[in-house]
């Protein structure tokens, strides 16, 4: 772990040492009490016009869990193992939540005039898709959000166990359904077997067109759109803290498709995949059925970087599988349809609130963060970044093991408690960098 250097004085000291004496409050184990939780929370402190107002965005909905899927623990009462705190939610996405919330609790105890202006939106249906979120932040622009000048959001995790991260950018997501169909009915394969173009050979033609055994992507003109590497983005790369070898040992994967830290980061973060993830209609039970499936729909989803655009994607994917489809001669029906479009985001590293957290995280932990993107898709901070216009950040507090969506989910105390110092600091620095 890494050590503060040097050690914070004044206000910052206090603010720390409080968060230290009260650390088992802002733990407080549950006792299985349950609160109705209104699907998205509005609320705000101060509204000082000399001040900045930062926002932030958290969500208290999470994943299911049953113990008897693997937990040690029960997952809806959180316990605490050898400074691990175990439970559905901790880190994904209750554990940053509060750790905000200690953070502002912590000035106020101290009778501590906030630095800040603080906005909340906190959501319970964001594991279910966020809905209705994006037309409440489109009916709210021009009110609750007006005064908004930064707005942070702690969804994600560190790239390593022990050392800070800030995060600039998620891919996008373009969600694929392919259908075949000759008939609503299956068929016997003894009695038509050899007379038909069968729905299933074709479609996995067409799955198999998709990509190679290298991942790279095979419909033409996909890489046309995408941003060019830029020379001081390649140092970003290597400047990650990144052992490979245990991270491939922790995802217990034999062998990933490139051998270096900076392939492995690019192919995750700033190039774009294709995964293919299921066949509806197909049998796929136990045993041995001898059927020829009528009707088959192939699943597989495109993660979209800069400067792609979910509308040229779609029209080069129906455009591919259509020529695909036309060289098979098929009797069969083929249809496309793009189920999901949604774009990529990236933030610009060079505003206040990038500065503001990383003197933070430096004050903090006595290292500079690794700067990260998501491989994943987080469409909040894009629907942010477009509707109100504002600088977003994304500031996470879990470490790479934490294990969101899985069984066993927890935080670390030292992640936790140090997160809510963390904001702290970070409060302070955005006061300095505003004026």
């Amino acid at each position: 772990m890494f050590s503060p250097s040097p050690p914070p004085s004044g206000l910052l000291e206090r603010v720390f040492q409080f968060i230290d004496l009260h650390q088992n409050e802002f733990v407080q184990l549950p006792n299985g009490q349950t609160l109705p939780i209104p699907p998205i929370i509005l609320a705000e402190l101060g509204n000082d016009p000399k001040k900045p107002t930062v926002c932030f965005y958290g969500h208290l909905d999470v994943q299911p869990a049953r113990q008897e899927d693997g937990w040690l623990t029960d997952p809806y009462t959180l316990t605490e193992v050898d400074g691990k705190l175990y439970g559905r939610g901790a880190t994904d996405n209750k554990g940053p939540v509060l750790a905000w919330i200690n953070a502002v609790s912590t000035f106020r105890a101290l009778e501590e005039d906030l630095p800040v202006n603080i906005k909340f939106i906190i959501e319970g249906m964001e594991e279910a898709g966020s809905v209705a979120l994006e037309e409440l932040v489109r009916k709210e622009k021009d009110r609750f959000f007006s005064s908004v000048d930064y707005v942070v959001i702690s969804d994600n995790l560190w790239i390593n166990q022990g050392k800070p991260a800030l995060t600039y950018g998620t891919r996008g997501n373009s969600y694929f359904r392919v259908e075949v169909k000759c008939r609503d009915q299956d068929f016997h394969s003894g009695t038509f077997g050899g007379i038909l173009h069968e729905p299933m050979a074709d479609l996995v033609a067409l799955l198999g067109s998709l990509v190679d055994s290298s991942g790279h992507i095979l419909i033409p003109g996909i890489y046309d759109q995408v941003a060019p590497l830029t020379e001081e983005e390649r140092k970003m790369y290597k400047a990650i803290d990144l052992d490979l070898e245990e991270y491939r040992h922790s995802s217990h994967v034999k062998k990933f498709l490139f051998d270096t830290k900076e392939e492995i980061l690019m192919h995750l973060w700033r190039y774009p995949s294709l995964s293919i993830h299921g066949i509806e209609g197909a049998f796929d039970e136990p045993g041995a059925k001898t059927v020829i499936p009528g009707r088959v729909i192939g699943k597989f989803s495109i993660r979209l970087v800069p400067h792609m655009n979910t509308s040229v994607v779609e029209k080069q994917v129906k455009q591919h599988l259509e020529h695909i489809f036309s060289k098979r001669n098929s009797s069969n029906q083929m249809t496309v349809s793009m189920t999901l479009g949604l774009q990529p985001w990236m933030a610009n590293i060079k505003d206040n609130q990038y500065l503001a957290a990383k003197r933070a995280i430096k004050t903090v932990f006595g290292t500079e963060p690794d700067m990260t993107r998501d491989g994943s898709t987080i469409p909040i901070a894009r629907i942010f970044q477009d509707i109100i216009q504002k600088s977003v950040m994304m500031l996470p507090l879990g470490a790479v093991d934490d294990g969101e969506h899985s069984q066993n989910e927890k935080i670390n105390r030292w992640n936790y408690i140090e997160g809510s110092k963390l904001f702290a600091a970070f409060f302070l620095e955005m006061a300095k960098l505003h004026l």
